[in-house]
């Protein structure tokens, strides 16, 4: 979904991509009230994990839900339980869907279907696939915004879609991660509207800085199409960070920046090959050629279960520089360098304590 973040070719487009600001109580064309990122008013949801009961298509084991014990009829009658909390967990959704009872901000961000249908969507393979293990949720800040910088990999941006569950479950708060992407996303059929309505924008400098002033969790992957394109040979070897975009964002707003080193997505598609006339023909970027895509079709787009570690570094305070270094390319190289040099050293960090690539 999300993707690749102030690359080469799009690394800063002042204006570009700005979203309008609705008026206080406008209405969408889905009966939704629409609130300002900036207003104070920010909904339960928000600040906890929603109950089975709110999620609509919550995938979780039986046994998880079950008692351990107690013979047939305890057993059916967990599964009574079981087919209830879904019923009535459809139900409210559709309820405030139809009522309008929810609300959407001015970058299209719906926080009640991001969490009861998008986050729960996500979470198996969180849990189950990637058996996903984070460190360092301590360095994301309780409230105000921040800067979130990592590597990118692994041909499909799944990466993205893995960072945004780790914050949002992991962070006492249970904030969203708000994920600048190429043009490439927005301008995918149904792709775009998706991550549109998971608070998601355009990776420009204009709202990069508007989300981080309205105080939320953002996140870039510097890296762009260059670090999840990448061959498989090349694994963990971080790409060039563009021109530094991020940083200038980070020094406008004295958001800290927060590096983050993921490991594990790079062996989920390993890219052996690229049939650059097809990409072309198609418009991507590349075309991937892994040990089992194409040549098995929509089996061999399944992802190899591989571990993964997300861990998120110290933060790089920026609110010690004045808002006119932002213009100063060679201050804003030294701290994307500072960056990238700190998400390296963890990735070999991580890399070193890893015994195998499947079991961790």
């Amino acid at each position: 979904m999300t993707n690749d973040i102030f690359t080469n070719e799009s690394d800063v487009h002042p204006g570009r991509g700005t979203a309008v600001p609705a008026p206080e109580h406008a209405i969408d064309p889905n009966g939704a009230r629409v609130i300002p990122l900036y207003s104070d008013h920010r909904s339960d949801s928000a600040i906890r994990r929603p109950s089975n009961g709110d999620q609509l298509g919550t995938v979780s084991s039986l046994t998880d839900r079950l008692p351990g014990t107690g013979g047939p009829t305890e057993f059916v009658d967990g599964v009574r339980r079981s087919v209830a909390k879904q019923i009535t967990g459809a139900a409210s959704f559709l309820r405030k869907r139809l009522s309008g009872e929810y609300t959407i901000d001015e970058f299209g961000y719906d926080e009640h279907l991001s969490e009861s249908v998008l986050l729960p969507a996500l979470r198996p393979t969180f849990e189950k696939w990637f058996r996903v293990e984070v460190s360092g949720i301590e360095n994301l800040p309780e409230a105000g915004g921040a800067l979130i910088v990592a590597n990118h990999a692994g041909v499909i941006p799944i990466d993205g879609l893995m960072t945004q569950v780790a914050v949002h479950d992991h962070h006492p708060k249970q904030r969203p991660l708000r994920m600048l992407a190429a043009d490439l996303v927005f301008e995918t059929p149904f792709l775009g509207t998706a991550a549109r309505k998971a608070g998601h924008t355009l990776a420009c400098t204009a709202d990069a800085e508007r989300l981080l002033r309205g105080g939320e969790l953002t996140a870039v992957f510097p890296e762009g199409f260059k670090g999840v394109g990448k061959s498989y040979t090349d694994r963990y070897k971080l790409q060039r960070f563009g021109r530094g975009g991020f940083v200038s964002a980070a020094v406008r707003t004295g958001a800290p920046i927060i590096p983050c080193s993921i490991v594990g997505s790079e062996e989920i598609y390993p890219k052996i090959g690229d049939i650059a006339p097809l990409a072309r023909l198609l418009g991507l970027p590349y075309f991937p050629v892994t040990p089992l895509f194409p040549h098995f079709g929509l089996l061999g787009a399944i992802p190899l279960p591989s571990k993964w570690y997300i861990e998120f570094g110290e933060p790089i305070l920026t609110d010690t520089y004045e808002p006119d270094t932002a213009d100063d390319p060679m201050i804003m190289f030294d701290v994307t360098d500072q960056v990238r040099e700190t998400i390296q050293q963890t990735l070999y960090r991580l890399l070193a304590k890893r015994r195998n690539v499947f079991l961790g």
